[in-house]
């Protein structure tokens, strides 16, 4: 059953739609369903739910609606199993997600639902500022309510970089914790000092990769990989306060290596690694020469 089948009159469409999806979720994991899907468990399925996530984020750079939606269904469906998963196990059930989900936006939002449906939904948090404000205004309002339900406070013992999750992707974990600190004031005052800082970085990388020269010692290599994380992370700082993503940033970076670096392959007659040094780069500068001349990218 598709929601095409359901009357355009008919204002419970999204409900139904959910409903069957879990219902059929439910009869999937079942004992008289699928023998794959039964054998799941909440380890087998994480990586099929970072999969999805990034099949979406590819489906939204390519601006291809219909892979989308797809992508979209498949990423929902990562949500069933685990809440069906779970409601086994007698831990939680869909209901209570999206009960709890519900619950959160109001909570969160009381410029948009009002201050006492923000509390009944849960607010603790004191004094927020709600009416005429903007974006800005908004997520400092959500940091607090959210602070307020964790039972954090400003002076409290727990670090407030505590509730950024170790498990997320290095670069959005990286500026997120740049993001985070910056509110207690711990920041760069100007952008020039994030330029400095590169520089700095890139000295004491080259220090330690002259130390590491002809030695065995782990402790040594070590001091490269710690000089080369300082320099990502000086970077991903460099790009939060330019208010670029960096994930995304480097996401686009590698879509253009990949279509440059095709169209090497497609200009050489030879192979690649048959060529000199030269060679390469000439063929490089051309592939982004015919980039740029047929509109495929958009910077260098």
């Amino acid at each position: 059953m598709n929601a095409s089948d359901y009357p355009p009159e008919d204002q419970n469409r999204p409900a139904i739609a959910f409903a069957t999806a879990v219902d059929i979720m439910q009869r999937l994991r079942s004992p008289e369903g699928c023998p794959w899907d039964r054998e799941q468990n909440f380890d087998t399925i994480r990586r099929y739910t970072l999969e999805e996530t990034y099949e979406v984020l590819d489906a939204i750079e390519r601006r291809n609606w219909p892979d989308l939606q797809e992508e979209l269904g498949d990423l929902l469906l990562q949500v069933l199993f685990y809440a069906q998963m779970a409601s086994e196990q007698e831990y939680f059930t869909v209901v209570e997600v999206i009960d709890g989900l519900n619950r959160k936006l109001v909570r969160r939002h009381p410029h948009v639902f009002g201050e006492d449906a923000s509390v009944a939904a849960g607010n603790a948090a004191q004094s927020l500022t709600t009416e005429g404000i903007d974006s800005t205004q908004v997520l400092r309002n959500w940091d607090e309510i959210k602070r307020a339900e964790k039972g954090e406070t400003e002076t409290g013992n727990r670090s407030r970089l505590d509730t950024i999750p170790r498990g997320m992707p290095s670069l959005l974990e990286a500026a997120k914790l740049g993001s985070r600190a910056a509110k207690s004031g711990f920041d760069w005052p100007e952008i020039e000092g994030l330029f400095d800082k590169l520089d700095e970085e890139t000295i004491e990388l080259r220090q330690a990769i002259e130390e590491a020269k002809g030695e065995e010692d782990a402790a040594r290599n070590a001091a490269v990989e710690a000089e080369v994380g300082d320099l990502l992370f000086t970077t991903v700082n460099l790009a939060r306060r330019l208010n670029v993503d960096p994930e995304m940033a480097l996401r686009g970076t590698n879509a253009r290596f990949r279509r440059r670096f095709g169209f090497m392959e497609s200009l050489s007659t030879t192979p690649l690694e048959s060529l000199s040094l030269v060679a390469l780069e000439n063929l490089w500068n051309e592939a982004k020469r015919r980039e740029h001349s047929t509109g495929a990218a958009n910077c260098e």
